[in-house]
């Protein structure tokens, strides 16, 4: 695939180091997913979402950023792709009914804890029972803490790798006390 990226989005000129080991480990170990649509949080470009899009042609793949021009250009690279099952949308406008059976980001860590934690809750609150998601972060900018506080918060949240200084998470849902 080609992706174009530009001035003020994230990456920009190159793939992320974190993203590259995302996408190298994107179904890693992995049970099958459930049915349903998947999402990619703060799209950026759209490496993830193309990918994503890719493996999955049969599926609805979400991609959602804040920055109106990582939209505008993940919508071109789908597009200049051939990709035609991807939904683009800034958070608000994606109908708060959809359910993810699976959820991928390397998340914006640099934005603060509290707008992290925000992203994270909102976003993984609606994930399938039997879905899960992943996360890619740098050792350095709070994956253990972010682990750590997921599981406080009562999601399974598990370390499958650790590559080039990155944490690869796998995150499933709260389970219901018996």
């Amino acid at each position: 695939m080609t992706l174009t990226t530009d001035t003020g989005t994230f990456s920009h000129g190159h793939l992320d180091k974190g993203t590259k080991v995302l996408l190298e480990q994107l179904l890693t170990g992995t049970p099958e997913l459930p049915p349903g649509p998947l999402l990619d949080i703060g799209c950026g470009a759209g490496p993830i979402t193309l990918s994503l899009a890719a493996r999955f042609p049969d599926r609805v793949i979400y991609a959602v950023d804040v920055n109106a021009r990582a939209l505008e250009l993940c919508r071109a690279n789908a597009e200049n792709n051939d990709l035609h099952n991807v939904i683009i949308a800034r958070p608000e406008e994606v109908d708060p009914d959809v359910v993810f059976a699976g959820i991928w980001s390397n998340p914006p860590i640099r934005g603060g804890k509290e707008l992290l934690h925000e992203i994270l809750m909102t976003w993984f609150g609606r994930l399938s029972t039997s879905g899960y998601g992943r996360l890619v972060v740098h050792k350095n900018l709070g994956s253990d803490s972010l682990q750590k506080w997921l599981a406080s918060r009562s999601f399974a949240c598990d370390r499958v790798s650790s590559r080039s200084g990155f944490r690869l998470l796998h995150v499933t849902r709260p389970t219901d006390p018996a």
